[in-house]
């Protein structure tokens, strides 16, 4: 059994011991291990360990399932509990949901998150700052590769061009599995680990890119509450080519060769139309 098989297991048994004897425990899946779900009968929890500091806000305003108690553990661990959602992911194809649009124009007008960010001294991710990281990425990948340095030479040259009107809390993740639908019609934006507050146009750029085609962007952005404008379209451009170039490095440094084929296949495509 290796280390982290050995560490699941000792979790499990300590979230049983927490919950009472009726309850069992699994992993969850997902990348950091850190989620689970209780099960008792026709009970159901989801379960996470040391989850984001604001679910407690994200709840109360209906942007994640409700949750339902906290309790932190005698090593230090803070273990939540939410509703379980009865429901499924958003496939790609839901993406061009007006529900969509505006929840995440919710979650963007949010003062109470944008507050709660402040309050845990959340540094704001701005042009300047994304800039310098992803230098400092390539220059420690050591890779020579030119179209890496064009990527960073073109968020260099531009990072004036694109200064946010406002920053707002970003979940900077909003791939469609993150997108849960109940029985009832609802909608959660789930997996807050990676939120920061940035631009919009993070978010945004992201979602659009990705998901809904060129021309039917002015339609989407109408039921977020914005309008189409050549502003707009250059910061959402200026975060999508850095967030390119950030898959590009990160799967560079696992060597995963797949993965960094079809970035660099992305990258090439963003910079043509830069």
């Amino acid at each position: 059994m290796n280390y982290y098989e050995h560490s699941t297991k000792t979790r499990v048994k300590l979230l049983e011991l927490l919950l009472g004897e009726d309850w069992k425990v699994e992993p969850a899946g997902g990348s950091t291990g850190e989620a689970y779900i209780a099960r008792a009968g026709e009970k159901k929890l989801f379960l996470k360990r040391n989850s984001s500091p604001f679910l407690a806000v994200l709840s109360a305003e209906g942007i994640v399932p409700k949750l339902l108690w906290t309790k932190r553990l005698e090593n230090g661990d803070v273990i939540t509990a939410q509703r379980w959602v009865h429901g499924r992911e958003l496939g790609s194809s839901d993406m061009d949901r007006s529900d969509v649009a505006q929840l995440l124009s919710k979650i963007h007008c949010s003062s109470e998150l944008l507050d709660m960010f402040k309050r845990i001294g959340n540094e704001p991710l701005t042009p300047t700052t994304i800039t310098e990281c992803l230098q400092n990425q390539l220059l420690a990948s050591g890779t020579s590769y030119s179209l890496l340095q064009e990527a960073v030479d073109y968020l260099s040259l531009n990072r004036h061009e694109v200064t946010p009107p406002r920053m707002v809390v970003c979940h900077c993740d909003i791939n469609h599995n993150n997108w849960m639908i109940n029985s009832n019609n609802e909608l959660y934006l789930i997996d807050w680990d990676g939120a920061t507050v940035a631009d919009p146009a993070f978010d945004l750029g992201l979602l659009l890119y990705e998901y809904i085609p060129r021309e039917h962007w002015e339609k989407w952005l109408y039921h977020y509450g914005l309008p189409l404008t050549s502003d707009l379209e250059k910061r959402m451009h200026w975060y999508v080519i850095s967030h390119a170039l950030h898959s590009v490095l990160y799967h560079m440094r696992k060597g995963q060769h797949d993965q960094i084929k079809s970035w660099i296949d992305q990258l090439k495509q963003l910079l043509a139309y830069s």
